[in-house]
């Protein structure tokens, strides 16, 4: 039985690319809901997707190393 892989090898502008089209879909998927036109989604399908979503991007972010000069005043924006 094959092991899966455990290894990947993605860039930083990788993971942007895939935070981005997170965002994309959870809004598309939240103004369908707010609409009443999901397509072909059952209701329940579409919160667990969302939870999915949210969920992922909540460890995405959690996973980031944010810098922070260990010198000097910091000036954040």
């Amino acid at each position: 039985m094959p092991k899966p892989n455990s290894n990947f090898e993605l860039t930083i502008s990788d993971l942007d690319l895939i935070e981005a089209a997170l965002h994309v879909t959870k809004r598309n998927l939240s103004m369908n809901a707010l609409d009443g036109t999901q397509e072909m989604m059952p209701p329940d399908a579409a919160d667990e997707t969302l939870r999915k979503i949210d969920d992922l991007l909540g460890r995405l972010h959690n996973q980031k190393i944010f810098y922070r000069p260990s010198k000097g005043a910091y000036l954040g924006g």
